[in-house]
C-alpha cells in the first residue's frame, strides 16, 4: 500500500472513532422500499424518529427500527453515563446500499419460464449530537 493510501486510511479509521453508526446486512427486502423507510428518519431526532418507526405501516421499518436502537446502544456504549435527551441526538445520515441478487426461476405457460430477481440491501445508520452537526453546518458556509 502506497503512502498517500495509508495516510488516507488512518485519516477514515480515525474519523470512525468519533462517528456512532450501526450496519445491517443482506437485509431480504428491495432497496427501494427499503429506502422509503430511512428517508423518513434523516434528520431526525432520535426518539421521534423511533415513535416514526414503530407506529409505520411498511413492514422494512421493524428492521430499521432494530437498527436504531442498535445505533443508540453504541452511543452509549461510547458515552457511559450520559442521556439521550440531554445530547438531542439526531439520525445524521440513513442510507441504503444494494446487496446480492438471488436469481430465480418462475414456471410461465408453454414450458417458457421468467427470471425473477429477489433483492437485497444492506443499511448503515450514523448518529450525531445536534450541536456538533450544526456547528459543522455553518463552518461549512
Amino acid at each position: 500500500m502506497g503512502a498517500r493510501k495509508r495516510t488516507r486510511a488512518e485519516q477514515v479509521k480515525e474519523a470512525k472513532k468519533n462517528q456512532y453508526f450501526a450496519v445491517l446486512r443482506n437485509v431480504p427486502t428491495s432497496p427501494r422500499k427499503m429506502r422509503l423507510v430511512t428517508d423518513m428518519i434523516k434528520g431526525v431526532e432520535v426518539n421521534k424518529a423511533l415513535d416514526m418507526l414503530r407506529f409505520s405501516q411498511k413492514d422494512a421499518s421493524k428492521d430499521v427500527e432494530k437498527l436504531l436502537l442498535s445505533a443508540i446502544a453504541n452511543w452509549q456504549a461510547k458515552n457511559k453515563g450520559a442521556r439521550i435527551e440531554e445530547s438531542h441526538l439526531v439520525v445524521k445520515e440513513a442510507y441504503v446500499d444494494q446487496s446480492r441478487t438471488l436469481k430465480r426461476i418462475q414456471p410461465a405457460p408453454q414450458g417458457r419460464a421468467h427470471r425473477i430477481k429477489k433483492r437485497s440491501n444492506h443499511v448503515t445508520i450514523i448518529l450525531d449530537s445536534q450541536h456538533v452537526a450544526e456547528e459543522v453546518e455553518s463552518q461549512e458556509k
